[in-house]
């Protein structure tokens, strides 16, 4: 079964994630345990994808306007705590075993080290019903 893993992180006083401010080396750290993650995600064939997100100043809302011209609008929440900082898409056997790839990926180190613990959602990924021909 397919899973998306969404990792959501706080905001800042400055609107992003304070990650920017972090000293060289908790970043080095952070970005190394990620990196981990993901080469043993692939090594176990568990891994689909995985990405970081842009900043969510960034992320805008759109919609088809008339003629099916895309409308744009900031979004999606900008009073939100929290926001969508990247996700991975991992097929595993068990929920379980979803549960637990999101909770190493919650534990990556924040600043001197200390895990984050960041809430990581998870979420079956859909299949479509199958099509009688």
């Amino acid at each position: 079964m397919k899973y998306m893993l969404m990792m959501h992180a706080p905001r800042s006083t400055s609107g992003d994630w304070s990650v920017a401010s972090w000293a060289p080396d908790d970043l080095k750290a952070h970005i190394g345990f990620m990196k981990r993650l993901a080469k043993d995600l692939s090594e176990s064939g568990e891994l689909v994808a995985a990405e970081g997100l842009a900043a969510a100043e960034q992320a805008r809302i759109v919609r088809a306007g008339r003629n099916g011209a895309p409308e744009v609008t900031d979004g999606p929440f900008a009073e939100s705590k929290e926001f969508l900082a990247g996700f991975w898409i991992v097929d595993c056997e068990s929920t379980q075993r979803a549960y637990e790839i999101a909770a190493r990926a919650s534990a990556a180190p924040g600043q001197g080290g200390v895990p984050l613990n960041l809430r990581i959602e998870v979420r079956e990924v859909m299949s479509a019903p199958p099509v009688e021909v």
